[in-house]
């Protein structure tokens, strides 16, 4: 997606790539759970440890909001699928308005 140039348009990669990485971590962090809960990997190999904390760390913020509104069914936790799917629609209608705006506040295009 491109932003323009300039202050305006740095400013909006920088949001638009945070986004990017938050995304990435939270099917990353959804696909270790899963690959702890049928026991593929554990915690005892510590570098995972530090990986799974690490992400937890990121993804806990975002996702323990709507944890708090969506309850799990049948044990399945839906909350990593509703945030990506937020994280799309702010990257696909909120932020080219704001970086328009931006740019606009800028005076440059």
């Amino acid at each position: 997606m491109g932003f323009g140039g300039g202050l305006a348009g740095f400013i909006c990669f920088l949001i638009g790539s945070l986004f990017q990485l938050l995304w990435l971590a939270i099917i990353i962090n959804a696909i270790l759970s899963w690959l702890f809960a049928f026991e593929v990997i554990n915690y005892r190999n510590r570098f995972v440890a530090q990986v799974a904390q690490t992400l937890d760390a990121v993804v806990t913020p975002v996702l323990a909001p709507l944890r708090r509104f969506i309850p799990s069914l049948g044990g399945l936790d839906i909350t990593p699928i509703i945030a990506l799917l937020i994280i799309s629609g702010i990257q696909g209608y909120l932020l080219p308005p704001f970086c328009i705006a931006l740019r606009q506040l800028f005076g440059g295009f």
